[in-house]
């Protein structure tokens, strides 16, 4: 029962700080430099690392999962316009409108694909048996 506990904690864990890398992103995606979108290309490779780390130290595909749901609620929950009529996020400017759509994206297709990329850990062969 403790084993339950702690797996159900971990993947509560991981949806929280899925939400904080979701709502930076979301936040930061906009910033460009530029023409080179230095927000959504940081953002990216932060929410990639962070669904890869959870993937790789637990060897737990939920807990990519949850990472993910959480990155994925926080761009849609940020994306939104408030009850006051604000948002969060500023409207893309007329040429800037594929990179928000893009960040709607990239969480979604990284959690998928780290959660579901095959585990290749049994095709390595014993280093013990190389040597006999």
């Amino acid at each position: 029962m403790g084993s339950t506990v702690l797996r159900i904690v971990g993947w509560a864990v991981a949806l929280l700080v899925g939400a904080f890398y979701g709502a930076a992103g979301t936040v930061g995606q906009a910033f460009m430099l530029g023409p080179v979108p230095v927000g959504l290309v940081l953002a990216t490779i932060g929410s990639a690392a962070f669904l890869i780390a959870l993937r790789t130290l637990t060897g737990d595909r939920v807990n990519a999962l949850f990472g993910g749901l959480g990155i994925t609620a926080a761009t849609f929950l940020f994306s939104q316009v408030g009850p006051g009529g604000s948002a969060i996020v500023a409207a893309p400017t007329p040429g800037t409108e594929w990179v928000p759509l893009l960040w709607t994206i990239v969480g979604p297709a990284l959690m998928a694909l780290v959660a579901f990329w095959p585990d290749l850990s049994h095709l390595r062969a014993p280093a013990a048996s190389a040597q006999s």
